[in-house]
């Protein structure tokens, strides 16, 4: 049997593996050496596939796809340095648990470690990022079944328990091209691999009434809900909130500040809330959190600061350890969304009231009377956020920017009845591949909106090419505070003479020569309805629409600042 006919039917089969195995959507990255991949996925008339030319913003844009479809997603590029420039969306896959399935092809063995051309080291090159490795057979027909296998086992692996990225790094021999007009190539008849049956964990009985006990005792008790990306979960929460009276402290990522659930108990302003002394004073007895760490970094030190007096449990639905803060924590390895129906039933339908819960309700309106009150003439953050959320559509994605935009959005953006998406890249936390995981979440098909920091935007600035040569319809709104806003808030740096150079970073760069290269439409707002008026806009038209608004990093903190001191003031007024 020849090399072609080898290499044809093993792509073939591999390629239509991943499709019975439920995945529809390859990234690919342009390369000599992934050049039968590239064909073979293409060539696949089930399989979707979209071309990024940078290796490191493919990535990112499978990342953001896959979080968007809440499915795996297939990268696909050549030997070398180009599946290097995987390595950081693949961290963040990795901590945010997104599944990403990494093909990278290959030299065969007996180029490697020889000085050939374009051949690095690429075995286990990923470490510990990935959650399984395979170096793939080279190409033979008689290991159709194994290279079926090995698919599915990706599949399988990137899925189950903690979701995550899995490599297999492909080596082929030359010629590369495959003759897809042979015979018995994709399936042919190739046994059927059954996909595994996922189990759901519950509560035991006995758990259940230990956790009903706690919910009825006088111990005064808080739901804490991180970042997490189950959209059942927010009406199953609410609900158990509901029927057991406790308030429910909602970080942006949790999905439950929007949505038709009921939201009686969510308290979207503790942020702003805990910077206050006195509110920082009251503690619960106990916390159930669920989603990984909340944003707020107010919240990190309230419960470090009542350490000893309160009992936390962590529900998460596999095995892991997310508990940054260093409490003393009970971890519960259940789906949430099932401890909280499991719980619930177990409650009289309706509202419980109780003082504890009437409290924090009182707060949070107070909280949010004082953070959406007008805004001066001058463009700031905050109120970029407020606007945002009331124009931004119904049934939409709205992805964020780390350092400050998540922030803003923690602070502003206020419960809705919309049903928006909220994400970020909030694994790993860096401003690298923003704009391309939003151009990713965007090509899923669903309305799309960036928020993001001038620093940031510039980081991935080459993101947008992707926009342009897919035709994406992305609204990007940019707060250019024309450096890193958010080094303003660390203590006393500010006061140092390298302050500037090292921290605020102007960039000094004007961005619409940048944005229309991509055929993007860039509009510089500088009053509060010139950005209603290009928000409304932007959704009404197709393509790349970037909206910046140019605000100050002198009066950004102070502005901040004023806001807590009077909510502080007000709390301690109507006590």
């Amino acid at each position: 049997m020849d090399h072609i006919t080898n290499l044809s039917r093993y792509i073939t089969h591999f390629a239509d593996q991943f499709v019975d195995s439920g995945v529809k959507d390859t990234v690919i990255s342009p390369g000599s050496r992934s050049t039968p991949l590239a064909l073979a996925f293409k060539e696949h008339e089930e399989m979707n596939t979209w071309l990024n030319l940078d290796e490191r913003s493919a990535a990112f844009f499978a990342l953001g796809l896959a979080k968007a479809k809440q499915n795996p997603v297939i990268l696909v590029c050549t030997s070398g340095t180009a599946a290097a420039n995987y390595y950081p969306a693949i961290v963040e896959a990795y901590y945010s648990r997104v599944p990403l399935i990494v093909v990278t092809a290959d030299r065969p063995h007996e180029l490697r470690d020889v000085g050939a051309p374009q051949a690095i080291e690429q075995m286990n090159m990923y470490g510990s990022y990935v959650k399984w490795f395979h170096d793939l057979a080279l190409a033979d027909e008689k290991l159709l079944f194994y290279v079926r296998k090995q698919a599915s086992r990706a599949v399988l692996e990137a899925t189950s328990e903690q979701e995550g990225p899995v490599h297999i790094n492909v080596p082929v021999r030359e010629p590369l091209v495959p003759d897809f007009t042979m015979e018995g190539l994709w399936s042919n008849g190739a046994p059927s691999l059954p996909v595994p049956a996922k189990g759901e964990t519950k509560l035991s009985d006995e758990q259940v009434k230990r956790f009903k006990e706690l919910v009825l005792s006088d111990q005064k008790g808080l739901i804490v809900c991180g970042p997490q990306t189950d959209m059942k979960l927010p009406e199953a929460l609410t609900n158990l909130a509901s029927k057991a009276g406790l308030p429910v402290f909602a970080d942006p990522l949790s999905q439950l500040r929007t949505g038709k659930h009921d939201k009686l108990n969510i308290i979207e302003n503790y942020d702003s809330l805990l910077k206050g002394e006195d509110v920082k004073n009251l503690r619960p007895d106990y916390i159930i959190r669920f989603g990984a760490m909340p944003v707020s970094k107010a919240y990190l030190k309230w419960i470090q600061k009542h350490e000893s007096q309160i009992t936390h449990y962590v529900v998460d639905k596999n095995s892991s350890y997310r508990e940054p803060a260093g409490v003393a924590t009970h971890f519960i390895w259940c789906d949430p969304r099932l401890f909280s129906e499991q719980l619930s039933s177990e409650f009289e339908a309706g509202s419980a009231v109780n003082t504890w819960l009437d409290t924090w309700q009182n707060f949070n309106i107070t909280a949010k009377e004082e953070m959406l009150r007008d805004p001066e003439e001058e463009l700031n953050e905050g109120h970029a956020v407020v606007y945002l959320s009331e124009a931004i559509p119904d049934q939409s994605i709205l992805f964020i920017g780390n350092s400050m935009p998540i922030r803003e959005v923690d602070s502003f953006f206020m419960s809705s009845p919309k049903s928006i998406e909220l994400m970020a890249n909030r694994g790993a936390n860096g401003i690298d591949g923003v704009v391309s995981s939003a151009i990713g979440a965007a090509a899923s098909g669903k309305p799309a909106t960036l928020l993001i920091g001038d620093v940031s935007f510039f980081h991935d600035i080459n993101g947008l090419l992707a926009a342009k040569q897919m035709n994406i319809d992305l609204t990007v709104v940019v707060i250019n505070n024309d450096g890193g806003g958010i080094f303003s808030y660390l203590p006393k740096v500010g006061e140092n003479e390298h302050f500037e150079e090292l921290f605020g970073t102007p960039l000094g760069i004007d961005f619409t020569g940048i944005v229309e290269t991509y055929g993007g439409d860039f509009q510089r707002v500088t009053s509060w309805e010139g950005y209603k008026k290009a928000l409304s806009r932007s959704y009404n038209e197709k393509g790349l629409q970037v909206i910046e608004v140019v605000t100050s990093r002198e009066t950004h903190v102070e502005f901040h600042k004023e806001r807590w001191r009077n909510i502080e003031e007000a709390v301690r007024s109507r006590r």
